[in-house]
């Protein structure tokens, strides 16, 4: 099913119409409504600068406006635009509301939200507020559950677009298995696994003295994500960061699309990885060895689908180990993992119960969005996946259509952090997972990564 006809579904009618006047949604002709998209970038830290590259790299974005309280960012920021040969935005600084001047300016047809993870919620309402219609945010949306409700309702009161910029979805072992999942190769599918297991000691622990850390402080003494990321670990045991997990299982099971989570329960482990790390690094004398670290070293969630699928996720970034996002995707007719790369598909293996290599797979069933985009990636970030997450966002803004991955999405995968605190708080009791989307997902198609341009 392709864009144009998704849209002229009842379902989509019912969740998602009122985000778009109907002269938009019917002006088939024009290719594209915006010919050159001006967007304002709030948060121009690193992660905003990687952003802020991939926009700068194309000739049918304007960059207009940037804003941080962080002066070196700012410069940062500035060299970028330099070096790329492109006009100086207007910039906004000095204070941490000045983003509300960025918001207010005229012209703009998006923002893009790269900031601390407590600032997301209003941000995304003050710019749906302000009349942007098409709002982009770094993981996550909200801290509270309450702080997802109202960011949906916000998007649907103001008619605005809602992209969390989840750009593991569009990672390409990922959409080869969507691919897959899509023609049956894996059968009906029955579970699935994800996470973000990813050693962030380094991360969380920045003393500035180095590029990728090596420090034991946080907070007002740190660099970059180390003056905020870590308190939450201090205050908080959940999942703090289960979208790069659950986003491409929801696709591969059509949450909000025909499926949605219905329950979920949490375990934690115990905390010592970050009291550890202090100890190695600064000794036990040092002051961040007294802090008592909430966060669980191992946090495991289990959710419950409509359709009967089971979903594992788990959250484990205070423990030395190697990268993984800890993939598996299994139906009744096979099996991927990404952790040992492989593939078994009962009546296509070479061998009886053994894996096939997974290339020879993913090769054949390559997303045709690679296909068409992979060579356009250069150096877009994450091996890639940035290019296609930005891409996808600015052909939406062009077009005037809704983006691929919507509030309902966001709210859906961000929610789950708050859940997984809430079940872990009542003794891992099971809670029942909210329908943001208000009954229609039993309606929505599928629409990710279905149109080409997508």
């Amino acid at each position: 099913m392709n864009r144009k006809e998704f849209v002229k579904t009842a379902g989509f009618a019912a969740a998602s119409f009122a985000l778009f006047p109907q002269n938009v949604l019917q002006a088939k002709e024009k290719r594209y409504a915006v010919d050159k998209v001006k967007i304002g970038l709030i948060g121009v830290g690193l992660r905003g600068q990687n952003h802020l590259g991939e926009l700068l790299r194309r000739k049918d974005v304007e960059v207009s406006a940037i804003c941080d309280i962080d002066s070196r960012m700012i410069e940062s920021a500035k060299a970028l635009f330099s070096k790329s040969g492109s006009k100086m935005p207007e910039i906004f600084t000095g204070d941490k509301y000045a983003w509300k001047k960025l918001i207010a300016l005229k012209g703009l047809h998006a923002v893009l939200i790269a900031t601390p993870w407590e600032w997301h919620k209003e941000m995304i309402i003050g710019s749906a507020e302000a009349g942007i219609k098409y709002i982009a945010s770094e993981v996550i949306i909200g801290i509270t559950l309450q702080d997802h409700w109202e960011v949906v309702k916000a998007a649907e009161r103001h008619n605005a677009q809602v992209m969390m910029l989840e750009n593991a979805c569009y990672r390409r072992d990922v959409m080869a298995v969507l691919n897959m999942t899509r023609q049956g190769l894996f059968g009906e599918l029955i579970h699935l696994q994800g996470g973000y297991q990813h050693d962030l000691r380094e991360v969380k622990f920045n003393d500035g003295a180095h590029p990728y850390g090596h420090g034991v402080e946080f907070g007002e003494k740190a660099f970059s994500e180390a003056r905020w990321r870590t308190e939450h670990s201090v205050l908080r045991n959940g999942d703090l960061y289960p979208t790069h997990g659950i986003g491409p299982l929801a696709h591969y099971v059509n949450i909000n699309r025909g499926n949605c989570f219905r329950s979920l329960c949490s375990f934690s482990s115990k905390a010592r990885g970050l009291h550890d790390y202090i100890v190695k690094k600064g000794g036990r004398d040092h002051p961040n060895a007294k802090v008592n670290f909430k966060l669980g070293d191992v946090v495991t969630t289990m959710i419950n689908c409509a359709n009967g699928e089971t979903i594992l996720l788990q959250h484990d970034t205070n423990l030395p180990r190697p990268y993984s996002l800890g993939f598996r995707v299994q139906g009744t007719e096979g099996i991927w993992m990404d952790l040992n790369k492989g593939v078994y598909l009962e009546t296509k293996a070479a061998k009886p119960h053994e894996w096939d290599d997974q290339e020879k797979w993913l090769e054949k069933y390559d997303h045709p969005l690679w296909k068409k985009y992979g060579q356009s990636t250069g150096e877009a970030g994450h091996g890639g996946m940035d290019f296609f997450v930005i891409h996808a966002l600015i052909e939406s803004i062009k077009r005037q259509v809704p983006t691929p991955m919507d509030v309902y999405d966001a709210a859906a995968w961000s929610a789950i952090t708050p859940l997984s605190e809430q079940s872990i708080g009542l003794g891992n009791e099971t809670v029942e997972f909210p329908d943001f989307s208000g009954g229609q997902w039993m309606y929505r198609k599928p629409v990710f990564a279905l149109d080409d341009q997508y």
